[in-house]
């Protein structure tokens, strides 16, 4: 396989690890678009969230928060963005990961949230919710 997040868990090519389990690897994202940037991933080749079953995720997900406390910890940042990209063009490799980015004054990132609230009444909202939960069955 020509994964590159599975030739890091293969020790194939080097990583700056921060955390490893049986089942879970983390470590700091090359880019560092801020200080302390870490990927959490499954051991196991996923390349996106709709390819996970709930064990895999509650294995990956289950360390977030204690990766997070350590961020906070060691970096003192004044918040945290947790942010998992699935499917191109978003997603820039394809193996399932969650990006722990820390959060500083004048980082420089944008998140462009955009409020479409005033494009939703009642009956569009009753229609999105009605549709994830037929989906669910």
């Amino acid at each position: 396989m020509d994964c590159i997040f599975c030739k890091i868990v293969n020790g194939e090519i080097p990583a700056y690890k921060v955390y490893e389990n049986e089942n879970v690897l983390a470590f700091l994202d090359i880019s560092q678009n801020t200080k302390g940037h870490t990927l959490i991933i499954p051991k196991d080749h996923h390349e996106t969230v709709y390819d996970l079953d709930a064990t895999t995720a509650h294995h990956v997900f289950s360390v977030v928060p204690t990766l997070s406390r350590a961020l906070k910890d060691a970096f003192h940042p004044i918040g945290l963005n947790v942010i998992s990209n699935n499917q191109r063009p978003y997603q820039s490799v394809d193996h399932f990961h969650i990006h722990l980015l820390p959060r500083y004054e004048k980082d420089g990132l944008t998140i462009a949230w955009q409020n479409h609230q005033s494009r939703y009444d009642d009956n569009d909202y009753h229609a999105v919710a009605d549709a994830v939960k037929n989906a669910l069955k």
